[in-house]
């Protein structure tokens, strides 16, 4: 008994049962068919523990009035205060309680232990039907891999510098697809609001999907601005019953700034809504928007994709950094400093971050001058939270350097999350040998050599970049 003396609220059940007419009780009937025989004789166990307990409680009150004349301190005894305050707060009975966990549609078949249960009207249904997408969603974004492959247009291509082949929604997720075969296909368009600086995805309509339960489906749209894989970036439509052919007709929108949109991906995936067990994956369409014309308004179709899991390894970069850099050569300032050559870098943000698993992101950015013989000119940014695109806006200024030591320096700049390097950058001559020796860090990339060679024939001025966080990165303490 959960109230001590006061009687057990799960009792109510057993009551609406030997208290309510046969037929009466026969409209209550649920369909407990999704679970097994042991699942159900447990249910019942329980519903007869709940019978013996208030036939205990009925006997300790029946007592309590042959000896308690005060009728206050009888109704504080047996526990008649708390069954009025309780009817204040729910009106519904236990069983709708119950009822609203199990979350199961009506049906015509019963069984004989769902006699315990008070079935919902079917007027309530569509709000339930609400209420069950945003219960269940937690089962399918934990426990099921949401995936797919981008189609449409070639306009609409994925961003092929980015990711060699697969479902970027599917670094995120784990489980079991199952045996439903994706067919059919959706249709959407895309605008942007310069005004609003807002991303209007119209959802319109979808054909020919995938029957999940008995020729039929419920589904619904979801969608992610990837690389945000987290609930602030998740949106999705309403549930249309029994139909292989929703229309929706709904925009769902997104507060984003236009230069963020270049490196985002849109993930826009189908599911048939569960009320107990997890959602089913209907298929995918992944569009990257790097290239994307922003002056077509028309809906297109695009057909729906099963997942192709993309391997971590392959993925090239992580995101975009955007820095500045600038050489202060000595003496070349007023009142002739500074006294030894500066380089300042600017690091400004990253967009479009991968991250390395589901969930918010904790990123900083280290950097080192290499060789670093003394171990101590590593420095580092603040950590920014729960952002694909963090600004740091921070200045990292190395002393002591000659223009001369530049070409037989490296600037390794790394991005971080929490412990882990997600990859960086490194900008040097990329000859592989630093002041005679064979170096492993003089790696750069044709575009990183490019860079560094235009900071070294422009000093005193500010070189803006934006290069890939390369993953290939093996580490100097490594």
């Amino acid at each position: 008994c959960l109230f001590g003396k006061h009687p057990p609220w799960p009792a109510m059940w057993i009551l609406f049962i030997s208290r309510g007419s046969t037929s009466s009780v026969c409209e209550a009937l649920l369909d407990l068919g999704h679970l097994t025989e042991v699942e159900q004789t447990m249910i019942l166990n329980v519903l007869l523990r709940d019978a013996e307990l208030q036939q205990q409680e009925e006997g300790r009150i029946s007592k309590l009035q042959q000896v308690e004349s005060d009728p206050v301190r009888l109704r504080s005894l047996t526990g008649a205060w708390f069954n009025e305050e309780r009817a204040k707060r729910h009106h519904s009975r236990g069983a709708d309680i119950i009822h609203a966990s199990i979350r199961h549609k009506r049906r015509s078949k019963d069984l004989p232990v769902s006699s315990a249960f008070e079935e919902k009207k079917e007027e309530n249904s569509e709000r339930q039907e609400e209420s069950t997408v945003e219960n269940t969603e937690d089962l399918e974004d934990t426990g099921i891999a949401e995936h797919g492959i981008e189609t449409g247009e070639e306009k609409s291509e994925r961003l092929e510098d980015l990711f060699v082949s697969g479902s970027l929604m599917s670094l995120y997720s784990v489980g079991d697809f199952g045996g439903i075969t994706i067919t059919g296909r959706i249709q959407f368009s895309l605008q942007y609001d310069t005004k609003r600086e807002e991303l209007c995805v119209r959802v319109c309509r979808c054909q020919n999907l995938a029957p999940a339960r008995n020729s039929h489906s419920d589904p619904y749209v979801k969608v992610y601005l990837l690389p945000d894989n987290t609930s602030r970036s998740k949106r999705k439509t309403s549930v249309k019953r029994k139909t292989l052919n929703p229309i929706y007709d709904e925009t769902l929108k997104y507060k984003v700034r236009q230069s963020d949109l270049q490196a985002r991906v849109l993930s826009v995936s189908v599911w048939h809504m569960e009320r107990v067990r997890r959602n089913l994956f209907l298929g995918e369409v992944e569009v990257g928007l790097a290239q994307w014309d922003w002056g077509r308004s028309q809906p297109i179709w695009y057909p729906l994709m099963p997942r192709v899991q993309m391997n971590p390894d392959a993925i090239l970069s992580r995101g975009t950094i955007l820095l500045s850099l600038k050489f202060i050569p000595p003496g070349s300032e007023e009142g002739g400093y500074p006294l030894t050559g500066e380089l300042h870098i600017w690091l400004k943000e990253i967009v479009g971050l991968i991250p390395p698993k589901r969930g918010s992101p904790s990123t900083y950015v280290k950097s080192v001058v290499l060789p670093d013989e003394s171990g101590i000119s590593g420095q580092q940014t603040r950590v920014v939270r729960g952002s694909v695109s963090p600004l740091f806006n921070h200045t990292m200024v190395y002393d002591g350097l000659q223009l001369s030591d530049l070409t037989q320096a490296c600037t390794e700049i790394t991005v971080w999350n929490s412990s882990a390097c997600l990859g960086g950058v490194r900008l040097s001559m990329g000859s592989g040998v630093s002041y005679g020796q064979m170096v492993c860090w003089m790696d750069s990339t044709e575009e990183e050599i490019s860079v560094w060679n235009t900071v070294i024939k422009n000093s005193n001025a500010w070189v803006d970049t934006a290069l890939p966080i390369r993953t290939n990165l093996r580490l100097c303490s490594e």
